[in-house]
């Protein structure tokens, strides 16, 4: 009987790895006779052992020269499966950091942590492959690879989905594309392994898997669609005149115009752009009742037919911006402007009106750069660069960047930009807007037609509406009250 047990190694395994024992109790493993001897030392065997000695070791089916591991092969293969899942684990973090920490809904900001949890799982399958691409010491590497593989294939698969719906551009596609393909080849590999096999309830785990890959896409629709969509979103606006005064010591009437903007639906809202006009109406009066005859005209100047009045005109004796772009209001939050109009005795007004119009933007759809938004570019400065414009005339333009409240739109589109332009000439006053991937530059001429159809959908996507309100006062009604 022998004193000490001999060491048996076993077989090579598929992978060419052979197990080492020593009376009965597996020791370690070994990929080649230098990790064999590694394995050796630490038992208390001497460096320099005879590995052909038959009286300490046993060799089961193949003999010391058969080791058939490939290092370079099962190394790159190591690194290819690590590669992906990091690179999957920094996608995931950088999509749902921003929605974790500042969406503006509860929704949102699950999906921004349900993708950094995603992320870290992966990492932890990441350091799990070096084990299970290694001597397979933990019992489970294998399905922690196997979910950290799927979560990449699920995710990856949404981003793709979303990216199919515009077919945009951006610097985040070749990641996706090149995560995709890896979730792909590293689920055939794993599945030709069958790493599920030590998994206890392997049919709990796939049907787990599948409900979270459910969820996933659930939540992301609900934060992305449904939630920005029904909740309440309104803007209140309202003009009044106030009690006129006359001026002590010039020949003057001081008419008081209080302008008001509420917030009185659910959700946040940004003041994309406003403005306010007051203009005095004078009317030529028919003597025969003649007015409505000349209603086709009136409809094409955008004034009102009346029976008594053959012709009306209108001159601007104000205008300007009630609070301007990048102001924002919380539900319930208000807006107040208060003016006083100024206008001679001898007026020949029959009518002061007040005009106050405002474009909003829902807070739950976007975020925007202020800083930027309410930097104001005017065209005719050259020292403007891109905002630069000798065909505009007078024009003053804002520019800021938007983000969406859901961060996947954001690496699945190209950036989008709001775009205000002011203009004016002695008679008129008036803006434009628009929401848009094109970045304003004057030397450029994109396809108007194409960006006409884009702004349309991006203002449906972010929320965008109009509201206006006006008022009229009798001039002769002012007089009277003096």
């Amino acid at each position: 009987m022998e004193k000490t047990p001999r060491v048996i190694v076993e077989p090579p395994d598929s992978r060419g790895l052979r197990a080492v024992s020593v009376g009965g109790t597996a020791v370690g493993s070994a990929w080649s006779p230098s990790g064999l001897r590694k394995v050796l030392r630490q038992l208390g065997y001497p460096e320099n052992i005879d590995l052909e000695d038959r009286r300490v070791i046993v060799w089961r089916e193949a003999g010391s020269g058969i080791w058939p591991d490939r290092t370079w092969r099962r190394r790159t293969v190591t690194a290819l499966m690590m590669a992906g899942l990091i690179l999957s684990t920094a996608l995931l973090t950088i999509v749902g950091e921003p929605d974790a920490m500042g969406a503006l809904t509860f929704a949102q900001r699950m999906t921004g942590f349900l993708f950094i949890l995603s992320g870290a799982v992966q990492g932890l399958a990441a350091l799990a492959t070096l084990d299970h691409e290694g001597k397979r010491q933990f019992k489970y590497s294998g399905a922690l690879v196997l979910v950290g593989t799927l979560i990449a294939l699920i995710t990856q698969s949404i981003f793709l989905f979303t990216w199919l719906q515009e077919r945009e551009p951006t610097l985040y596609l070749p990641v996706y594309l090149l995560v995709f393909t890896w979730s792909l080849w590293a689920l055939w590999r794993l599945f030709h392994e069958q790493v599920w096999r030590v998994i206890p309830h392997p049919k709990r785990f796939a049907t787990g898997v599948a409900l979270s890959g459910l969820l996933a896409a659930t939540n992301f629709a609900y934060s992305a669609v449904y939630q920005p969509t029904s909740a309440p979103f309104y803007v209140t606006l309202t003009a009044k005149f106030g009690t006129p005064h006359t001026d002590p010591t010039r020949p003057f009437i001081h008419v008081p115009l209080t302008f008001q903007v509420e917030n009185t639906g659910k959700v946040p809202a940004y003041i994309l752009v406003d403005k306010y006009l007051v203009y005095g109406r004078s009317a030529e009066y028919s003597q025969d009742d003649t007015g409505l005859r000349d209603w086709k005209k009136a409809l094409e100047n955008e004034y009102d037919a009346e029976l008594h009045v053959t012709e009306s005109g209108s001159k601007t004796i104000s205008a300007g911006q009630f609070a301007g772009p990048g102001y924002w209001l919380h539900p319930g939050e208000g807006h107040v402007k208060e003016k006083v109009i100024q206008i001679p005795r001898s007026v020949r007004y029959d009518l002061l009106e007040a005009s106050l119009a405002v474009v909003t933007m829902r807070m739950d759809r976007g975020k925007i750069d202020l800083l930027q938004l309410q930097q104001a570019h005017p065209a005719w400065q050259r020292r403007e660069g891109r905002f630069y414009c000798t065909r505009c005339g007078d024009m003053v333009i804002h520019e800021g960047k938007v983000r969406h409240n859901n961060n996947i739109i954001n690496v699945t589109r190209k950036p989008r930009y709001i775009t205000v332009l002011w203009y004016g000439t002695r008679e008129e006053f008036n803006y434009a807007y628009a929401i848009s991937s094109y970045k304003f530059d004057s030397r450029k001429n994109p396809d108007r037609e194409e960006l006409r159809r884009e702004i349309a959908r991006e203002e449906d996507r972010y929320g965008v509406e109009s509201r206006s309100t006006s008022t009229r006062v009798s001039v002769a009604e002012l007089m009277a009250s003096l």
